[in-house]
């Protein structure tokens, strides 16, 4: 077996950021590598996840997720390889899905880790459409929004890495239409003319509100909410009765240092009796077997695509974090970790 690495480089949070994250935020440290401790392994990653929720993490405040530490490392999603094994049930050269993302090596507890076949599909979509994020768009349609045949379904921020997933499971499972925003023109042509959407639009060329009038005349049903803000009472203004929100995301406000407007209009959810309601992705893992087994059969039949915008370098860790937050990415943002 060849020797083990003694050091190796991750990511600190340094300072919590007020507003936007800058680079002066975060800190690259190399950190002694050491054999794992009983019923760990060490592995090397390979890929590495950041996503929109890690910004709240960023504060420190009470939430659904504890904060991040300042000067520790940060955590997410990452997929490697197993260097060296101190538990039963992995083998070096297994290949492991682990929540010890933004760093080159990881000691993880056996009991955090999971196979992955990298036969099955590329390793990084085990971080993405088989990971949280299509769990997430799965689930978030399926089980929260009450997803049914013949349903028109909005899409708010359809480019990113859980909206590309939910309106084409949507258009698979027999939405009448399909709508998303995007923030560019190149976004909105690659998710009508590349994934089916039936309808896009650029949410900076005018009001929200008025696009999607236009793009859903007959009103919509379903409303994915990845944005919040100005596309949230959008949506409101446009539901049909018994109309369904699931509030995944709210980016829009994420790096607000203000109050931020409440949608204006939220009185139509009494004559319209809607249902708006939030999700987290760890109350659906029962659903884990059916959504792997589902999507991997789409992406078979080619029914299903996935984008990624993938980055390489551990080093360029937060410049791909920052860049996910100004909406660099089209679907999934991912780190390729390059030792």
């Amino acid at each position: 077996m060849s020797a083990l690495p003694t050091t190796g480089r991750e990511w600190h949070l340094t300072a919590r950021p007020s507003g936007w994250p800058t680079p002066a935020d975060f800190a690259l440290r190399e950190v002694p590598v050491s054999e794992p401790a009983d019923g760990r392994i060490l592995v090397r990653n390979l890929y590495f996840s950041v996503d929109p929720y890690m910004r709240g993490r960023m504060n420190d405040v009470k939430s659904y997720t504890p904060p991040f530490q300042l000067d520790k490392p940060m955590e997410g999603g990452a997929v490697g390889e197993v260097i060296a094994s101190n538990a039963e049930g992995f083998a070096v050269g297994d290949h492991v899905l682990h929540f010890l993302g933004w760093r080159e090596y990881a000691q993880v507890p056996a009991q955090h880790a999971t196979k992955v076949d990298p036969s099955a599909a590329p390793l990084s979509a085990y971080l993405g459409v088989l990971g949280m994020t299509g769990l997430t768009a799965y689930a978030g349609l399926f089980d929260v929004a009450s997803f049914k045949e013949g349903d028109t379904v909005f899409v708010s921020g359809a480019a990113g890495a859980v909206g590309n997933q939910v309106g084409q499971m949507a258009r698979i499972k027999g939405a009448a239409r399909v709508i998303g925003s995007a923030g560019s023109d190149e976004k909105v042509r690659h998710l009508v003319d590349d994934l089916g959407f039936d309808a896009a639009f650029n949410y900076k060329n005018g009001p929200v509100a008025e696009q999607l009038r236009k793009a859903a005349p007959d009103g919509i049903d379903v409303y994915f909410d990845n944005v919040g803000g100005e596309h949230l009472e959008a949506a409101i203004s446009s539901f049909n009765v018994h109309g369904r929100a699931t509030i995944c995301g709210m980016i829009s406000q994420y790096n607000s240092t203000g109050a931020t407007p409440a949608p204006r209009n939220l009185a139509l959810v009494i004559g319209k009796r809607l249902r708006l309601q939030g999700m987290l992705v760890g109350d659906h893992s029962a659903l884990q077997p059916q959504f792997v087994k589902d999507v991997a059969g789409w992406i078979a039949s080619g029914e299903l695509k996935y984008q990624e915008t993938v980055v390489e370098g551990v080093e360029q860790g937060v410049e791909a974090f920052l860049g996910l937050l100004r909406g660099e990415n089209t679907g999934k943002m991912i780190v390729a970790v390059n030792q």
